[in-house]
């Protein structure tokens, strides 16, 4: 099993209304068929971080991530989720599979669809918490 989390904030001016659309649109990207289980909603770490929402789904396997990765539901959220957001932080993810090359295995994955739709990469980039101008995102 595969636990990704990601901690966010919304956007400064976000209404109401538009960020209960976008934890709507993140539920349905938690609800398609390769996420085993899936929660959505207050964050609970420490208020000073500023991060305000998490998302955290389980997959089963890495043949299960690439599916989540791409599928059109998860393709199609994105667009309309990430301008709503101010910053997102990523993991920490985990997993019960003790394979060591398993996080470089994700980051391929991540690597690949980033490759495959740039403007997805471009548009989430600038948000990740952990974001340095000349060095990538180290998650997916």
């Amino acid at each position: 099993m595969i636990v990704h989390m990601l901690r966010f904030a919304f956007k400064d001016g976000t209404t109401e209304q538009q960020k209960a659309q976008v934890l709507a649109l993140m539920r349905k990207t938690a609800s398609v068929e390769s996420v085993s289980f899936a929660t959505v909603g207050q964050s609970l770490g420490d208020p000073a971080d500023g991060l305000t929402h998490a998302y955290c789904v389980g997959i089963e396997d890495l043949a299960a991530l690439e599916r989540y990765m791409h599928d059109p539901v998860h393709l199609a959220g994105d667009p309309e989720i990430l301008p709503h957001l101010a910053k997102i932080a990523i993991g920490p993810d985990l997993s019960d599979d003790m394979a060591p090359e398993l996080a470089g295995e994700i980051m391929a994955l991540h690597e690949k669809k980033a490759a495959l739709h740039p403007e997805w990469a471009a548009q989430l980039e600038p948000l990740l918490e952990t974001h340095v101008a000349s060095e990538p995102p180290d998650r997916p």
